[in-house]
């Protein structure tokens, strides 16, 4: 095995989301003490020289490779599980986390049918000894509170059946609410945050349209990132939402957290397309594993 493709491939295995498992056998099986050394000197992001000519881990990329190694494990564990067990674990680690996991809860309240949603409060029961609506309203104080609260206790009319005057009607409420509100925070207009917990996706689908078109813009145009557009676009435009998070997850400065929620979205979600850079960039079992899981999901929606 020449040296630079050694360095080069051992590189790339761990470049991904996800690691190429079966490049690093084929490097480190093949390599002596000598090739090992070379390995290190030569792969700096794993290894710093200090003063003594000692190679020694950096600790911070080790900490990221843990993350990356787990990858695939995390992602096994949250396919195997029951749905509401799954939905009730990732809502209670979204609370205690904080702020930046709330879309979590918003991915969980919005994109299940009422069914699905009640059986994850009922999981939830089982598993924490409190209620979802209990444990958002003890831990959560700002004024996404009331929101996070209503989504979560919703169960939806999930028929086809929409009324354009109502919609018309709503759609004008949430105009005035995100437009006309002055200093007032949207998530405090009561009428906007009943019609985004209560209403059908259908019908919401529908205001979506008509707002399009009455107002010259769309719902989320003039929204910072936050649990208000995370909701409106589960709710109304979930492809373009999970596209979103999905492509946020490989871009070059993402976080732990931004590259976890890809695991996420692709073992939870039934519905959605993923972009073919997102499949080029993962690695390794991870990568079979997701894209297994995707082409499964294709297969069962054709069939359906």
């Amino acid at each position: 095995m020449a040296l630079p493709n050694g360095i080069e491939a051992l590189d790339k295995a761990f470049s991904g989301i996800g690691v190429d498992e079966k490049s690093l056998i084929d490097i480190l099986a093949k390599s002596n003490d000598e090739h090992k050394k070379s390995l290190r000197t030569g792969c700096p992001k794993l290894f710093t020289e200090d003063e003594n000519g000692f190679e020694r881990l950096d600790q911070s990329y080790i900490k990221n490779l843990q993350h990356q190694f787990n990858r695939f494990r995390d992602a096994v564990v949250l396919s195997l599980m029951h749905p509401w067990e799954r939905d009730a674990r990732l809502i209670e680690e979204a609370i205690k986390k904080g702020p930046k996991h709330y879309n979590v809860i918003v991915e969980i309240a919005c994109t299940r049918s009422s069914n699905q949603l009640l059986g994850a409060r009922k999981a939830y029961h089982s598993l924490f000894d409190s209620s979802i609506e209990e444990d958002l309203a003890t831990h959560i104080q700002a004024t996404e509170r009331k929101l996070l609260v209503a989504l979560v206790s919703a169960y939806r009319y999930e028929g086809p059946i929409v009324k354009e005057d109502v919609v018309k009607s709503e759609a004008q409420i949430l105009y005035d609410a995100l437009n006309n509100a002055g200093e007032n925070n949207p998530l405090d207009h009561e009428d906007a945050v009943m019609i985004l917990a209560t209403r059908s996706k259908p019908h919401l689908q529908a205001l979506y349209q008509h707002y399009n078109k009455a107002y010259d813009k769309t719902l989320t145009q003039d929204l910072e990132e936050g649990i208000l557009k995370d909701t409106i676009e589960c709710l109304c435009t979930p492809e373009a939402y999970f596209t979103r998070v999905m492509e946020a997850a490989v871009e070059q400065d993402a976080d732990e957290e931004s590259k976890a929620a890809l695991s996420r979205v692709i073992v939870t979600q039934k519905e959605g397309y993923v972009p073919n850079k997102i499949k080029d960039s993962l690695s390794g079992l991870y990568k079979d594993f997701m894209l297994g899981l995707i082409a499964s999901r294709d297969v069962e929606e054709n069939n359906s």
